[in-house]
């Protein structure tokens, strides 16, 4: 087997690359380990930054999104049992869509489909080696079948727990790691939306988020340990604690049916360089952070951007400049989108062995964020998203 690119992972990172490289003419080959059925259904955020959008709409994948996401112009943060709203409109201009990550990838999936393009579930054993040389090549089984596929580039998109960052040469990256000591438990509800827009609470029992899935669906998160039993949370108990958590004047929570739950744990981590000859990692690959700042999948999507045009210059003209700075230039961003996650996850959670001076700077520094004009339109800024390139 022959292609320009292979892509290792069909999540948004690998499925969008694969779709702006088509657009521009260059072949691809995805390569996935999983089933089409869990690509499509494996729930995860679902915040989409404002460049995102755009970038969705330029290439045709919008129209979805548009009629069925929720476009929302600020949100809240509750602390001190008072509401606060940081008006994004007003302050930067510009608004996020809430539209589930896997919603992301169905669009994705039937485009590619529809374009009669090569995408390859269900592989196994799969090996990407050559990469250092002239000769990037990836091993794979899918059917109990052995296959080869020669390419020029190899675009590692797998995830954290792929194959592509682990092929890099030891002592050829470093990662850089911050592992906290709480978790998420997450819950689906069959409910309406309790709130028009996203509520961030920082609360004495710790934090909770409010946000939604669509007119009919609530996405609803409690902190908690990092390795807790989720069968020690009845029903009547997440309820109970989101109740108490998310307690303010006007603000009615609505509950129902609970229908998925989860315990999600909290990282921030970055390898870098992102690259080793011909291979590129993107997304989750080279980078993780924590779910407050709804930035792993935004990251993902400026990360194939930069790559997805790297590449095209590369067939184009044989420059290539951007290839040999994708790591650099990536990597400026990541950063940033690093602070700002760590710097959400601090102000609303609670830490284990705080003290009440600490708990006390805490609450002050989210009442900064909320009476200063200058404070709501820099977490306004980073939050509906910093450009992508």
């Amino acid at each position: 087997m022959r292609t320009q690119v292979a892509i290792i992972g069909a999540g948004p990172a690998g499925l969008l690359l694969a779709h702006l490289l088509h657009l521009d003419g260059i072949e691809s080959v995805v390569i996935e380990a999983r089933s089409q059925h869990y690509a499509e259904n494996r729930i995860r955020a679902g915040v989409l930054e404002h460049h995102v959008v755009d970038v969705l709409d330029q290439t045709g994948l919008g129209a979805r999104m548009h009629r069925e996401g929720l476009r929302h112009e600020g949100t809240g943060l509750l602390f001190g049992g008072k509401l606060h709203r940081i008006d994004f409109q007003a302050l930067v201009g510009q608004s996020v869509m809430v539209y589930g990550q896997h919603e992301v990838v169905r669009d994705l999936i039937a485009a590619r489909q529809a374009a009669g393009a090569p995408l390859l579930f269900e592989c196994a054993d799969v090996l990407v080696s050559g990469f250092q040389g002239g000769s990037p090549e990836v091993r794979f089984t899918q059917g109990g079948q052995a296959h080869t596929l020669h390419c020029d580039v190899i675009a590692g998109c797998d995830g954290f727990h792929g194959v592509c960052r682990p092929a890099l040469p030891p002592g050829s990256w470093r990662g850089y790691d911050r592992v906290y000591p709480f978790g998420w438990l997450g819950i689906l509800a069959d409910a309406p939306p309790s709130a028009e827009e996203l509520i961030y609470a920082n609360h004495e029992r710790g934090f909770a988020l409010c946000s939604q899935r669509s007119p009919t669906v609530q996405r609803l998160y409690l902190q908690c340990a990092p390795d807790e039993e989720v069968e020690a949370w009845s029903d009547d108990r997440i309820w109970s604690e989101l109740g108490t958590r998310l307690a303010c004047d006007g603000f009615q929570l609505r509950t129902g049916r609970i229908f998925q739950k989860g315990v999600t744990p909290m990282r921030s981590y970055v390898a870098e360089p992102m690259q080793c000859g011909r291979l590129f990692l993107a997304g989750d690959a080279a980078h993780i952070v924590p779910p407050t700042g709804a930035k792993g999948m935004n990251s993902a999507v400026a990360d194939v951007l930069l790559l997805s045009r790297a590449i095209g210059r590369w067939y184009g003209s044989g420059d290539d400049a951007g290839l040999e700075g994708y790591s650099a230039a990536a990597l400026r961003r990541i950063w940033k989108v690093q602070r700002f996650s760590w710097w959400m996850t601090t102000l609303f959670h609670r830490f284990d062995g705080a003290s009440d001076f600490d708990r006390r700077v805490q609450l002050a520094e989210l009442d900064y964020v909320v009476g200063s004009r200058e404070a709501s339109a820099a977490l306004a800024e980073n939050y509906v998203g910093l450009p992508l390139t």
